[in-house]
């Protein structure tokens, strides 16, 4: 469907895309997710027009556009910031572009009436400035404006990051149903990882102008490609070297020479080790409380794990407490030293 080959972007002197390829699958919601400054929006950008590469290509449903003109690549973008005219009413920014299309006015008041009802919005919101809907409703409106001229592709750079925590929750859940309903191919840029693992069909990691990897949620998260994506991916704990040793010590194939990972919820606390895992001596130094689960810190005696733990409202360990935890090598995520890269 969509198809970046070999991207390269550059401003002046500075390369902000290295070589991009990227193959993008019709109905998929395929997100580009890193820090700020990665390269992200550039390949956004790139993708509808509004940046030419110095080389490379641009290809969508078998068609080249790589210098097709933006208005004519039929792809809704919804911008961070929306991009609606406060002044004007809903109905009319929905039925803005229509409008610059120069299609009757019953064709447009049967467009701008049926994607409204797509996306939640009322016939009294409909005639409402912009400006008198709430954060949520007026993203709302700019999906039903990228949606309502037909697009065959979507792209929307990070829509929910001017929402606040729950709203932004409730709204992704949203969004992905509409996905899911109109089946249209969705480009999604953020630099919010839950929300990546959340709505993605599959993710591109970006880092300093380059993909580390490309894969579904699961396999960023429990198979890395690299030591950047697994410590930009939710939270995890590096092994020290005399963790490494007593592991090594207890017949796990752990090679000390690599940068040893494993995330918080692959480690237990005070279970019965199967054949296939190892235990280790600690002490409960802090326990965060969050309802659904519980977050551990344990002092190993030479680094404090941090482990998460599903709450059964029974077996709830306090600071001072010993416990054991049990580690699975399988889970063990390695890479060699010196690339890591580290986002602050």
């Amino acid at each position: 469907m969509i198809r970046l080959n070999n991207i390269t972007v550059k401003f002046d002197d500075f390369t902000a895309l290295h070589n991009i390829s990227v193959h993008v699958k019709e109905g998929e919601f395929f997100t580009f997710l890193g820090p700020s400054g990665c390269g992200k929006t550039t390949t956004l950008r790139t993708l509808t027009g509004f940046i030419e590469p110095v080389s490379g290509s641009v290809v969508a449903a078998g068609r080249d556009i790589t210098h097709v003109p933006i208005e004519e690549r039929n792809i809704g973008i919804v911008f961070q910031s929306y991009a609606l005219f406060p002044t004007m009413t809903v109905y009319d920014n929905i039925a803005f572009g229509l409008r610059v299309k120069k299609m009757k006015k019953a064709q447009v008041d049967e467009k701008v009436r049926e994607i409204a009802r797509k996306v939640d919005l009322s016939e009294d919101q409909l005639k409402k400035a912009v400006s008198q809907l709430s954060g949520g409703q007026q993203q709302r409106v700019a999906i039903a404006r990228a949606l309502v001229t037909n697009p065959s592709i979507i792209c929307m750079d990070e829509p929910l990051s001017n929402l606040d925590a729950k709203l932004r929750v409730q709204l992704r859940n949203e969004l992905k149903k509409m996905q899911e309903d109109f089946g249209i191919t969705t480009i999604y840029v953020t630099h919010d990882q839950e929300e990546a693992l959340t709505l993605s069909d599959r993710i591109a990691v970006f880092n300093k102008g380059r993909i580390e990897q490309i894969g579904t949620p699961n396999e960023v998260y429990n198979h890395s490609s690299t030591e950047f994506v697994c410590n930009f991916i939710g939270d995890i704990n590096r092994l020290s070297d005399p963790v490494v040793h007593a592991l090594r010590e207890k017949g796990a194939a752990v090679d000390p020479a690599l940068h040893n990972y494993v995330r918080l919820e692959r480690i237990h606390v005070n279970v019965t080790p199967r054949a296939d895992e190892l235990e280790l001596p600690g002490r409960v130094t802090k326990m965060e409380y969050y309802g659904l689960y519980i977050k551990y810190y344990i002092d190993l005696g030479c680094q404090i794990m941090k482990v998460i733990e599903r709450n059964d409202g029974v077996n709830i360990y306090a600071a001072g407490q010993d416990v054991r935890i049990v580690i699975n090598p399988g889970d063990i995520m390695a890479y060699p030293p010196g690339t890591e890269e580290v986002p602050l």
